[in-house]
């Protein structure tokens, strides 16, 4: 039984990892499925079109922005064809696209393009909402975007339309290994107070042409401007790795536990071909874009050069239909965004290559990337030592009517506490974002506050996706 204690206060924390797991019996950690809600914003003008990808989306407020790239055509990365575009909603479900008269496209001078002919910005230009505290508010948002030929620029706005460079010169060249031609994406670390920046690499990089395998470096920043040498990404080693292409890897701080990172990533198999060139002309996909196909697997990161991927099963697969099966499709943008009071959203591009292209808008339960899962046998988990700060314990969970939760608080030896035994505790039935644990002598474990105390759950038919003391 492990001894090591986690600092944990009063964040949220999600079973989306085994950071607080010390032991599992009967249980396992389950990969939740979001469900396909529909489409969300169709690229389907002039400017915008077939290669339309890159999909950021943040809550700003009562506001939801949404940034993608719009190419009608198959130009060459960085080239003036490409642009920025934007759309809004006011509940992440229903979007539309302001007319703007800042760029004209052609005969179309009134149009969602905040960018144009700026390149390489459209590419993969990836915005943030800064949260750094005392950042001006003229700097309120901030992006990063380039490829590898230009490097990295930076940029920033104070309402999310009009944007600036912060230097005129790139804060991030390439050398031998980097790929900055996939969605580069940067945020500021709340949990190692910095900023930080993760992009497309390769693993095991010769030279080009023989370049092993697309993934993951990260750089950090203290000003945005002055960035340190790029460190590849190492994986934790509960997963059966094997070599894979992790074309886009959306990494990005989940809004109700900052400290976690989620990467909504997409995984890229090469020369995996699954159309015919009959299908392939029957759908009207762009030349060369049916070779391989993609899907979304999800990692996890606690901070550091440090990813955990507890799952290699598909988070988001392709799903039915041959236009699903196109290269480069099944790609998630950036962001998870809540949508409801018990449900968030991200936003995928479909159809890729195709003049449907689209972005499609996926829902999971608040918290339910991932859930500690019980059969009907029942099972438990008993956490590491974690010290804590707050009055009461609250979970998220469900269970079926048959099943239910019991929570015990123990020592770090693993002795059970008075007042907090298995036997006093009030079971737990139903489905509940927020619900107390109550034993018989009532909700409070105030007098535990500091104290290393493990955490003892007994389940039966049931799923717990997070927990906090509060």
């Amino acid at each position: 039984m492990s001894s090591l204690v986690r600092d944990i206060a009063s964040r949220r924390e999600l079973f989306i990892d085994y950071h607080l797991i010390d032991r599992l019996v009967g249980c396992r950690l389950q990969l939740q499925q979001p469900r396909l809600a529909g489409i969300a914003v169709t690229f389907n003008e002039p400017w915008e079109g077939r290669f339309s990808a890159c999909i950021t989306t943040l809550k700003d407020g009562a506001l939801y922005r949404m940034y993608y790239r719009g190419l009608p055509n198959d130009n060459a990365d960085g080239s003036t064809a490409e642009c920025t575009c934007y759309a809004e909603s006011h509940d992440g479900v229903n979007w539309i696209k302001p007319q703007f008269s800042r760029h004209a496209y052609a005969e179309h001078t009134r149009n969602n393009i905040i960018i144009y002919n700026q390149p390489p910005a459209s590419h993969n230009f990836s915005p943030f909402i800064d949260t750094r505290p005392g950042v001006p508010e003229s700097e309120r948002l901030k992006a990063v975007a380039g490829l590898h030929e230009s490097g990295i620029f930076v940029y920033s706005s104070g309402d999310g339309i009009n944007w600036q460079k912060l230097s005129d010169s790139p804060v991030l060249k390439s050398t031998n290994g980097y790929a900055f031609d996939s969605q580069n994406v940067a945020f500021w670390s709340q949990q190692e107070g910095c900023y930080v920046f993760y992009f497309r690499t390769w693993h095991g990089f010769k030279k080009w042409g023989e370049a092993g395998y697309r993934w993951v470096s990260r750089s950090t920043s203290e000003d945005f401007l002055h960035w340190t040498d790029p460190v590849e990404m190492v994986v934790s080693d509960r997963a059966e790795l094997q070599p894979e292409h992790i074309y886009t890897q959306g990494t990005h701080p989940y809004f109700r536990a900052p400290h976690i990172y989620v990467s909504l990533a997409a995984r890229f198999m090469e020369k995996k071909q699954i159309l015919s060139d009959q299908d392939a002309m029957m759908l009207g996909v762009a030349k060369g874009y049916y070779n391989d196909c993609s899907d979304t697997v999800l990692m996890t990161s606690r901070g550091k050069n440090r990813y955990d991927r507890c799952f290699m099963e598909s988070f988001v697969r392709p799903g039915p239909g041959l236009n699903n099966w196109v290269s480069r499709t099944n790609y998630a943008g950036l962001g998870v965004v809540p949508t409801g009071s018990e449900e968030m959203s991200f936003y995928a591009h479909r159809d890729y290559a195709q003049l449907s292209c689209h972005a499609a808008r996926y829902i999971l339960r608040t918290d339910g990337f991932v859930s500690v899962n019980a059969p009907f046998a029942g099972g438990e988990l008993v956490s590491h030592p974690l010290r804590f700060i707050g009055q009461k314990l609250l979970l998220n969970f469900a269970t079926s009517a048959a099943g239910e939760i019991k929570v015990e608080l123990q020592d770090d030896t693993g002795e059970p506490l008075p007042g907090y035994r298995l036997e006093e505790s009030v079971p737990l039935v139903g489905d509940y974002i927020e619900r107390e644990v109550r034993w018989v002598g009532g909700t409070s474990v105030s007098t535990l506050t500091g104290r290393p105390t493990r955490v003892r759950f007994v389940m039966q038919d049931a799923d717990l996706f997070a927990m906090q003391f509060r």
